[in-house]
Formats: structure tokens, C-alpha cells, sequence
């Protein structure tokens, strides 16, 4: 199958054939929301921290004795009886929530959805972004805003890499490289927008990882 490719006024200026494997899969809900959920997961930073009893402080000797006293029974004030002793059940940093999902699945949850994004008009290849050693936000948003109106993600070659820093500045704009895009990436963006060359070498790594998977 085939893909247009833009130049930076939207203008088609060529096409280029691509794989229809990566481009022209099916949509399959369950599988998406599966590595959606499993990214999501295995980026939590776990904060939450309740302390129980062996890691509040006070409590190392028996605030009164056994019997005789008319109180209750107590061998700490660490117990989680008493106010500011351990909690019982609380959440604990060492919970892990990773979840593992095969490769296969990934390179699959991906490839549905850059096919959804090229079937909804949502994905272009444009031929180049006009690289300098200082490049800006206010030379790329131009650009980006003739493909998407709202949010987008930016995929551009090894060579120009640097286009990161004009693309951290602003709220609705977002990179990765091509090496390392996953469906999470594909699907938060509302358009995707590849460099012709970003293109190519993501098929070209993708075909590697398809046979070793």
C-alpha cells in the first residue's frame, strides 16, 4: 500500500509504499486497551505509603502493666489501636503493579493503531522539517498546525533528533523517536506526523523486531 507525502505547505509531492502489515491492520479494542493499560502501568511511580506498626516510632516499652490497672491489655502504642500507631491494610510503596505483555502483542496494539490514525486521515509523512542547529518552536508550530489543529505527535529521523527542543515548548506538541514508538505514544496524540525518513527507518527496525519476535 501506498502513503502521500507532504511537504511543510500540506501539499502532496510524492508517495511511498509501505508495508501493509503496519498500516493496514485491523482494529482490535481489546488489544489496545490491553497495552494502553500495561504502559500505564508499568510508568506508575509508586508514592503511596502507609507505615505499619514495625515502622512508627515510640512504643518499645509496655505502657502499663498486664493486670491490676483496670485497663485493657496493651504491649505497644504502636498497635494500630491507638491514634498514631501503624496502619492496618494501607497502601505500601513496595506493591509492584508491572504488568507484562508480550512483544508481539505490542508491535500488534501499535500496528492497529497507526492503521486506524492512516484510515481517519490522522497520520502524514511529511518529506523533511527544515533542521537548523537552532531550531524553534515558532518555525515548527506553523508547520505542525497546517496537519493537526489540536495535539500531535512528532516522529523525526536520527539525524535530526535535535527537533526535540522545539517540540518539548510547547502544551500540544509531543516526540518520540522512530526506534521507540509504542501504541501509548501513537493513540495519545490526536495526529501523527512522521518524517519521510523517520519513516523509513521505523519500517526498517519494525521488520527486524517482527522476525525475531
Amino acid at each position: 500500500m501506498n502513503v502521500a507525502i507532504y511537504n511543510k505547505e500540506k501539499n502532496k509531492i510524492d508517495e511511498m509504499s509501505v508495508p501493509g502489515k503496519f498500516f493496514g491492520a485491523k482494529w482490535n479494542d481489546d488489544l489496545v486497551h490491553q497495552a494502553i493499560v500495561t504502559h500505564e502501568a508499568n510508568a506508575r511511580n509508586i508514592v503511596a505509603h502507609a507505615k505499619d506498626r514495625s515502622e512508627v516510632r515510640g512504643g518499645g516499652k509496655k505502657p502499663w502493666k498486664q493486670k491490676g490497672t483496670g485497663r485493657s491489655r496493651h504491649g505497644s502504642i504502636r498497635s494500630p489501636l491507638w491514634k498514631g500507631g501503624g496502619a492496618t491494610h494501607g497502601p505500601l510503596k513496595m506493591k509492584v503493579y508491572a504488568k507484562k505483555m508480550n512483544k508481539k502483542m505490542k508491535q500488534a496494539a501499535l500496528y492497529a493503531v497507526l492503521s486506524q490514525k492512516l484510515t481517519d486521515n490522522k497520520l502524514f509523512v511529511i518529506d523533511e522539517f527544515p533542521i537548523a542547529t537552532t531550531m524553534k518552536t515558532k518555525v515548527l508550530l506553523p508547520i505542525i498546525k497546517a496537519f493537526a489543529p489540536k495535539s500531535a505527535l512528532v516522529i523525526a529521523s536520527k539525524a535530526h533528533k535535535e527537533i526535540h527542543r522545539a517540540v518539548r515548548n510547547a502544551t500540544k506538541l509531543a516526540y518520540a523517536p522512530a526506534l521507540s514508538l509504542n501504541a501509548y505514544e501513537a493513540l495519545k496524540a490526536d495526529t501523527i506526523i512522521f518524517e519521510k525518513e523517520a519513516l523509513e527507518e521505523f519500517i526498517k527496525h519494525i521488520s527486524k523486531e517482527t522476525k525475531t519476535a
